[in-house]
């Protein structure tokens, strides 16, 4: 378990996290959302001390229990479903930082609700969450989020609660004198190979597995980000690439817990962009409706690598939060279906829908990343011709 000396440390590296992924300084009255499960409630509390003594005001946030989840989809009507209290637009419009703690009492407790009312409630979130995009955009937002152990997170995957709560402890270096350090050499160690990937010219990438045999476009205006400080952990290395080119066929070995549904072993075919096929062993009913939510939830948002050298995540932790950041034996890659990520533009118009739509970035009210760990080697294919292996038996070849 999480010693009160492990949850300090987790405050540090929260913090760290928050001054890393923000482009602007903080200020003195900056607003901060602590958002967060009532199992997390001793780090949160540690969070509103941090947060006053750092002369910023905290907004506390704490997530619907089971049983209100339940009933909000069960008995809500459609008024309901769609309704947010007043204020909250001006909320979004003066929120400087979020910090979410997850810490889930249950994965399943969903399974029996009609998904289009999950889809329709999340379609009402997007206008919130692009306010805050476009915040960020500015340096007058950033936000990060971690995990705290429960025992239904170790429940479901095949673990004791305290060999849960130490991939937890190893993963973000809380067992270390000094987290922050260690992260920061993540950080540094992750900046050298962004700069690289960055300075090719690579007009597509070829990714291969034993079940996977996919193209993606990096696109124009484009840039390789990551480990920037948002998810804690996090050791990927990613884009947002062009949709429209996204061609082949891409499988999922690891399995996902969404909107308390589980969905294992998907395969799924692209052409010209777009999911053009798809199947699950469990889940199929669940992520076919999930792909319908909009137009956008049918196309790929990310593309990701993680590097097994960064990663001390070797276990399924039924949480995308660790799942899409699995070292391993063989690192791990995933795609994301449905909405991308401005801060993976690199031009120097201000981007916009219009612009977005010029380049091939996707917009959806979803964002859904499914992972692969086998063994692949991805291929880089440059604009003078040339071929590079840039990925091969999880590590990046930098």
């Amino acid at each position: 378990m999480l010693t009160k000396n492990h949850l300090e440390k987790y405050v540090d590296v929260l913090f760290w996290g928050l001054k890393i992924s923000r482009k602007g300084e903080f200020q003195n009255n900056d607003i901060i959302m602590v958002k967060y499960h009532q199992k997390a409630i001793e780090l949160a509390e540690m969070l509103y001390s941090k947060i006053l003594q750092k002369n910023m005001h905290p907004v506390m946030r704490i997530f619907k229990s089971i049983n209100m989840e339940k009933s909000f989809y069960k008995i809500s009507n459609s008024d309901q479903l769609v309704f947010h209290p007043p204020g909250e637009k001006e909320l979004h419009k003066n929120l400087n930082a979020t910090i979410t703690l997850y810490a889930p009492e249950s994965l399943t407790h969903l399974a029996d609700v009609d998904s289009s009312k999950i889809s329709k409630t999340l379609k009402t979130i997007k206008p919130f969450r692009d306010i805050l995009i476009k915040r960020d955009e500015k340096g007058l937002f950033s936000w990060t989020l971690c995990l705290f152990p429960t025992e239904v997170l170790a429940k479901h995957s095949g673990m004791s609660f305290n060999d849960y709560s130490n991939q937890i402890i190893n993963a973000c270096f809380l067992d270390k004198p000094d987290p922050v350090t260690m992260w920061q050499d993540v950080y540094n160690n992750a900046l050298e190979i962004k700069k690289w990937l960055n300075k090719m010219k690579i007009s597509k990438i070829h990714v291969e597995s034993k079940n996977i045999d996919l193209f993606i476009t990096p696109g124009e205006k484009r840039k390789w980000i990551g480990i920037s400080g948002h998810n804690i952990p996090s050791f990927e290395i990613f884009l947002s690439p062009d949709f429209r080119h996204t061609n082949g066929k891409y499988y999922t070995n690891q399995p996902s817990f969404r909107n308390g549904n589980l969905v294992e072993n998907i395969f799924m075919e692209f052409k010209n962009g777009k999911i053009i096929s798809i199947n699950a062993e469990k889940g199929e009913s669940f992520i076919n409706n999930q792909i319908n939510t909009d137009n956008g939830a049918k196309m790929i948002g990310e593309f990701s690598l993680t590097d097994k050298r960064f990663s001390k995540i070797n276990k399924f932790m039924a949480s995308t939060l660790y799942d899409e950041n699995y070292g391993g034996k063989y690192g791990n890659c995933h795609i994301a279906i449905g909405s991308s990520y401005s801060d993976s533009y690199s031009g120097d118009e201000k981007l916009n829908k219009q612009i977005k739509k010029k380049y091939g970035f996707n917009d959806s009210a979803i964002h859904w990343d499914l992972v692969n760990t086998e063994k692949k080697i991805v291929t880089a294919f440059l604009n003078s011709g040339k071929k590079i292996i840039i990925y091969e038996d999880g590590q990046f070849k930098y």
